[in-house]
């Protein structure tokens, strides 16, 4: 596997050695042993997470202000530009934003540290998204900051993204519970 650095501090893009011929292809989706030595986070997956989400749909911002989750983020089918908020006050990046795109072509996966906002929407005609999370989901826990903060400035690559009223309804990020 391949790691490529995010310009957020401990975000990573992760490439998987594909394997393919003219049957198609393999790779392994995660091998804790691999993922631990080729980021030195030492993760425990504790719940597996699957969507799908149509054209234009954008999830997000979220988080857990307390439970919060790592997660390693993947799609199997469709596009989306995948968006990660620093939202760590101890870390040189908080504040700060980056977008990855994944999708079933390149297969890249995406490391997300607890502490951050994650969210994404989609690019293509759908997207079948998933996430191995390192704690449970808390909804009273859960938080969401206003994906069009224009304080962040998140530069989202679709034009009139259909929201749910949740995120619709998400706080500016000035006004946002962080982390120490």
């Amino acid at each position: 596997m391949k790691v490529v650095r995010t310009n957020l501090s401990g975000v990573l893009a992760i490439e998987p050695q594909v394997f393919a011929d003219d049957r198609g292809y393999f790779f392994e989706t995660f091998n804790l042993q691999k993922f631990r030595n080729a980021t030195g986070a030492m993760v425990n997956f504790v719940q597996d997470n699957q969507s799908y989400s149509k054209a234009k749909v954008l999830r997000g911002l979220h988080y857990q202000i307390e439970q919060a989750q790592g997660k390693l983020v993947r799609v199997v089918s469709g596009a989306v530009c995948d968006v990660v908020v620093d939202l760590r006050r101890s870390s040189p990046t908080f504040a700060q934003w980056t977008t990855v795109d994944l999708n079933a072509e390149n297969q890249r996966m995406l490391w997300v540290p607890a502490g951050c906002a994650h969210g994404f929407v989609v690019t293509g005609d759908h997207a079948v998204f998933l996430y191995k999370v390192t704690d449970y989901y808390a909804p009273q826990h859960e938080r969401t900051i206003l994906w069009n903060d224009p304080a962040l400035g998140v530069k989202w690559p679709v034009a009139d993204p259909l929201v749910n009223a949740k995120d619709a309804a998400g706080l500016p990020f000035a006004k946002a519970q962080t982390y120490a």
